[in-house]
């Protein structure tokens, strides 16, 4: 195994990954703990780096972290870069907090203009890594997850982004609405595929009816035998369509890269292409390899 370099840290909130990074850029150790910022205090982040890491390198390594170790309530606060910000500097905003390593904690990226404030943390080191892995990149790069981000980057710079709700709001329409009683029963099935079908040319071609569309997820389910496993198909379907029909300003006429799991990847490629938008996907894990290797190198 080749010898640890540095390390690679992504916290999130609810779970923190960590990759040793040899002197050729290759993987010495993964590892991971569910010891996320949703789950810490401030005071527990060096002892937790420590129990991750600590037997795996040495004391004094470099260690650059992104996510939410930078947030208000995390381990150090790395306020936030102003938009148009640019990728190539990140780092020039890293904080460090005390600990047996030297610890960079990568900032997130803000948009304070009225009417469109927005905030990501982590989303803008995966950016970073797009434009490592697709070097002169520009144009709109989706992150699709619980908040989906729609980045515009132009010379290496984001220029403009938004943030869609999508997966956090199929969680609580499922979950804690009127909704919840056509989602009681095995929600994948032979049906899945169709709900989501419906549910995409609903939502991309109807984004202003969302209110009055999500609610036939209920009213199919009673009136015309719709399972669960339709009524979820329907439902994410929907969701997908609506975020994308919202922003169908933001696509031009080249790829759009997909920065998220295979999952979410399938499911927007679907969408996209369905109004002839192709796309690629990246793997966010990749992605954000990628962006801390080039936050180390600036």
């Amino acid at each position: 195994m080749a010898e640890t370099e540095w390390v690679a840290v992504d916290w999130g909130t609810s779970n923190v990954r960590a990759w040793g990074i040899a002197a050729d850029g290759s993987h010495s150790f993964e590892t991971a703990s569910d010891k996320g910022m949703g789950k810490i205090a401030r005071a527990d982040y060096a002892g937790v780096l420590e129990g991750l890491i600590g037997a795996k390198v040495t004391a004094g390594a470099d260690v650059v972290v992104c996510g939410m170790a930078g947030a208000r309530q995390g381990w150090l606060e790395a306020p936030y870069l102003d938009t148009p910000a640019s990728l190539e500097r990140l780092s020039d905003g890293a904080v460090r907090p005390e600990s047996s390593f030297v610890v960079s904690i990568l900032p997130g990226v803000c948009q304070r203009a009225t009417g469109h404030e927005d905030v990501m943390r982590g989303e803008e080191t995966q950016l970073l890594g797009l434009l490592r892995l697709r070097p002169g990149f520009e144009g709109t790069a989706i992150l699709p997850g619980t908040h989906s981000k729609w980045v515009e980057i132009r010379q290496g710079r984001i220029v403009r982004f938004s943030s869609a709700m999508t997966g956090e709001i199929y969680e609580v329409l499922s979950q804690h609405s009127v909704l919840r009683h056509s989602f009681t029963g095995e929600t994948t099935g032979p049906a899945t595929e169709d709900g989501v079908a419906e549910g995409l040319e609903a939502g991309l071609h109807h984004p202003e009816l969302f209110t009055a569309l999500v609610f036939r997820t209920r009213a199919a389910a009673l009136l015309s035998s719709k399972g669960p496993d339709w009524c979820s198909g329907y439902l994410s379907g929907l969701l997908v369509g609506t975020e994308i029909g919202g922003h169908r300003d933001w696509l031009g006429a080249q790829p759009v890269p997909l920065i998220g799991s295979a999952r979410f990847a399938h499911l927007y490629a679907g969408a996209l292409k369905r109004i002839g938008v192709e796309s690629f996907a990246i793997d966010a894990a990749d992605a954000t390899i990628a962006g801390l290797k080039e936050a180390r190198a600036q």
